[in-house]
């Protein structure tokens, strides 16, 4: 029973791998709203708009899936179970930022 945890952790990183494109779109998206649009650009972001959602709502859906299921049989505080699923789910991305050229 207390090993149950860190398999949740270990799938939660596996799910930040893929989790990397719905990450940087989510970033992308709110980087631009705040900085404003390019004095060349002429796409309004109202585009990206039905690609972030096609992209990112199956994965939230698909990670509140996997860690309901997981968070019913961990032995963790529902509290410290979800930071712990967040945290490790954005290792993968950490890991690019730290590591990218």
């Amino acid at each position: 029973m207390t090993g149950r945890w860190q398999v949740a952790l270990g799938v939660n990183v596996l799910l930040g791998i893929p989790g990397v494109i719905p990450i940087w779109l989510l970033w992308f998206l709110a980087a631009s709203w705040t900085s404003g649009p390019e004095p060349t650009d002429d796409d309004p972001m109202v585009f990206w708009l039905p690609i972030v959602a096609v992209i990112v709502v199956p994965y939230v859906m698909l990670w509140l899936a996997v860690n309901r299921s997981f968070r019913r049989r961990s032995p963790l505080e529902p509290r410290t179970y979800w930071l712990l699923s967040a945290l490790a789910t954005f290792l993968p991305t950490t890991a690019l930022i730290i590591y990218s050229p």
